[in-house]
């Protein structure tokens, strides 16, 4: 089972075993994330066809570099026209990549073992809570909108100072066409029943204009 089932040229019969093994464990691969990773039905789709499209890849180039040169050629440029994913996206991805890899090398046995066991424990560790800490779970992106005109340096200190236990600057950026800044924060509030007083007191200072309190993580901190 953990024996390459390729001989020195790959028969049709050994193809189609590496196709149909690919192809049901990436349908069963996409199932069991389905229920863990908030996506698209498109992206399990593709998901559970990518170890076979890369199993049949590394199957025809079989060696061949100046083949293998050109097919990673083509997989680069596909980089350029795909959105940015996310760590979940991006993790199911390569897991799929790494298990087409071990297919298309005529490991059946390893290319299993890497998709359907990292699928099941992908789907047990986001089930835990060993790496959700406290003091990052209470973290905030505060995002303020002023005009132009106003020097916000400083002035929203006094607020912060009176509701914030932590803030630090994530960041600056204009916004409607240079017209307005859109100022970001990372912010733990001391307590989060006085959130609507924290907003009406900072709406007073920015012309009432946009304010918005997210959960933060890295990606959405960054500008």
């Amino acid at each position: 089972m953990f024996d390459s089932i390729y001989s020195t040229v790959v028969t049709p019969s050994q193809f189609f075993l590496m196709a149909a093994v690919s192809l049901i464990c990436g349908l069963a691969y996409s199932w069991i994330i389905s229920y863990r990773i908030r996506a698209q039905k498109r992206f399990f789709m593709v998901t559970a066809l990518i170890p076979f499209i890369v199993a049949a890849v590394i199957t025809f180039v079989n060696g061949n570099i100046g083949a293998g040169v050109a097919i990673g050629g083509a997989f680069a440029l596909i980089r350029f026209r795909s959105a940015q994913g996310t760590s979940d996206e991006i993790a199911a991805i390569l897991i799929a990549m790494a298990s087409g890899i071990a297919f298309g090398m005529g490991y059946i046995g390893y290319g299993l073992v890497i998709l359907v066991g990292l699928a099941i424990l992908l789907f047990l560790l986001s089930g835990l809570k060993i790496f959700e800490h406290k003091s990052m779970s209470a973290d905030q992106l505060l995002r303020i909108t002023i005009p132009e005109s106003l020097q916000y340096n400083g002035t929203f200190d006094e607020t912060f100072a009176h509701y914030l236990k932590k803030v630090e600057p994530a960041g600056v950026k204009t916004t409607g066409m240079g017209s307005m800044f859109r100022l970001s924060y990372k912010i733990q509030m001391k307590d989060p029943a006085e959130e609507k007083d924290f907003i009406d007191e900072l709406r007073t200072r920015n012309g009432n204009l946009e304010i918005s309190i997210l959960p933060y993580t890295e990606q959405q901190g960054q500008l």
